[in-house]
């Protein structure tokens, strides 16, 4: 099959602007994503989508491919989705699946993206796949920046929130789990999903995969052993930057 892995930058994030040009261990954070995305087997390309030269030069002179993409995009997905229809006419090709991996996750590796596509080359109903990490602490529980999931019983969702999810009392440490932002789209179900009306709830928790739920898509969701820190602020960035001095060499 034909998979195109998509990377979402900008400058412009309200959290932390200029994050993706950040430099971890020496190198700009994006250029540790686009390396350990490439290092995959399973994808047949790699090509940052962005809307900002400084990004789109930066990729270009390590090598790498960068598509520049309207500004005016809200939705990491909807930037992917115009970067793929770009890609396939400049190459004269029609990808079957999208991997969107977001550029602020530097910790992703070539096997979580394996463990985030298998379920879509063996089941062909699934549209769209997100990985399931687990939540280490209280504090990454209630922290903003980290998406928390809850899922039905075929381990779909049924629910993204900036807010700590499901209720603390009662719970079980084993139904808590945070999105991780490797997600997979069948090719056109991502085109499809750009025509879905923005939702209420995407829009009040700013969440692209609340809008796949809103409209009566299934978003499946894939448990995963191998832990990720997304950087939404500087404090996260030094704290990735101490995970992978030692784990990274």
């Amino acid at each position: 099959m034909n998979i195109l892995a998509l990377i979402p930058a900008r400058m412009g994030s309200s959290r932390f602007p200029g994050k993706p040009l950040a430099e971890i261990l020496g190198k700009p954070m994006i250029g540790h994503v686009f390396k350990n995305v490439a290092s995959s087997n399973l994808v047949s390309k790699t090509v940052v989508a962005t809307c900002d030269l400084e990004i789109f030069n930066y990729i270009e002179s390590i090598g790498g491919e960068a598509v520049m993409t309207s500004n005016s995009h809200e939705r990491a997905s909807d930037r992917c989705a115009e970067a793929l229809l770009i890609l396939e006419e400049k190459y004269n090709i029609i990808y079957d699946i999208v991997v969107m991996i977001q550029g602020d996750e530097p910790m992703v590796n070539s096997k979580m993206i394996y463990e985030a596509i298998l379920p879509m080359l063996t089941d062909k109903s699934i549209k769209v796949i997100n990985l399931l990490g687990k939540i280490k602490d209280q504090i990454e529980f209630k922290n903003r920046n980290c998406i928390k999931v809850v899922t039905d019983l075929n381990d779909d969702a049924l629910y993204f929130s900036r807010e700590p999810i499901p209720s603390q009392s009662h719970r079980s440490e084993n139904i808590i789990g945070k999105q991780i932002c490797i997600i997979p789209f069948k090719r056109d179900f991502l085109l499809e999903y750009t025509k879905l009306k923005p939702s209420p709830l995407e829009i009040a928790e700013s969440i692209d995969m609340n809008r796949v739920l809103e409209h009566g898509f299934k978003v499946r969701m894939v448990k995963t052993e191998y832990d990720s820190q997304a950087v939404d602020t500087a404090e996260d960035l030094k704290m990735v930057e101490n995970i992978m001095s030692v784990n990274f060499k």
